[in-house]
């Protein structure tokens, strides 16, 4: 709860530099600060609600600020909606909530799941990584299970950047990638699981 008072007071500030990039903060589901671009100074990664009336099938965005140089007020520099799938109600199924957190190493670590409704549950984390000025997916880790058969469930950690597959405790290899998140689909990664050699 920490992490989303801070963050609000964050974005107030970016707020009055950057009036058009204005966000609600009705809309914002969860917040991650941390030093992204390694400058020495916290930084804000936001999920977000979509606005009513929007029926994607991956409602939620992904909104990442840095410190400005000159006035150290936060800025907008990426902005990628409709990329993640999950409960965005305060009062929806629980199991499906998305959350972001910084890692130790400066990444942003983006986690949905379904891990209430049906017998089919998943996770999946996207770990995002600042590099020449933009955000790219680095990895992509997924993992499921059959609630009604247990020795039916998989996991797969694809490094994006190298093209390295861990799936079910196997290496393989797919397409290393760069990506950065605004062009980033959730087909990439399952591809790379699906198709390692």
């Amino acid at each position: 709860m920490k992490s989303v008072a801070c963050a609000l007071i964050l974005l107030s500030a970016a707020s009055a530099a950057h009036a058009e990039d204005t966000i609600p903060p009705g809309r914002i589901i969860d917040a991650a600060i941390g030093d992204w671009n390694k400058d020495g100074k916290p930084d804000l990664a936001l999920l977000v609600a979509p606005p009513a009336g929007d029926d994607a099938d991956n409602p939620i965005g992904i909104y990442i600020y840095l410190r400005d140089d000159e006035h150290s007020l936060l800025k907008l520099v990426a902005s990628a909606p409709h990329k993640i799938w999950g409960s965005v109600e305060p009062g929806g199924i629980v199991g499906q909530e998305p959350s972001i957190s910084a890692l130790p190493n400066g990444s942003i670590a983006i986690v949905s799941q379904n891990d209430s409704v049906g017998r089919d549950r998943w996770q999946q984390t996207l770990t995002l990584a600042y590099r020449n000025n933009s955000f790219v997916v680095a990895g992509y880790t997924y993992g499921s299970r059959d609630t009604l058969s247990p020795d039916d469930s998989h996991s797969c950690d694809y490094n994006v950047l190298t093209g390295k597959v861990t799936k079910d405790g196997k290496n393989q290899k797919a397409e290393a990638r760069t990506v950065t998140i605004q062009d980033w689909q959730d087909d990439f990664g399952q591809k790379a699981c699906d198709s390692g050699k």
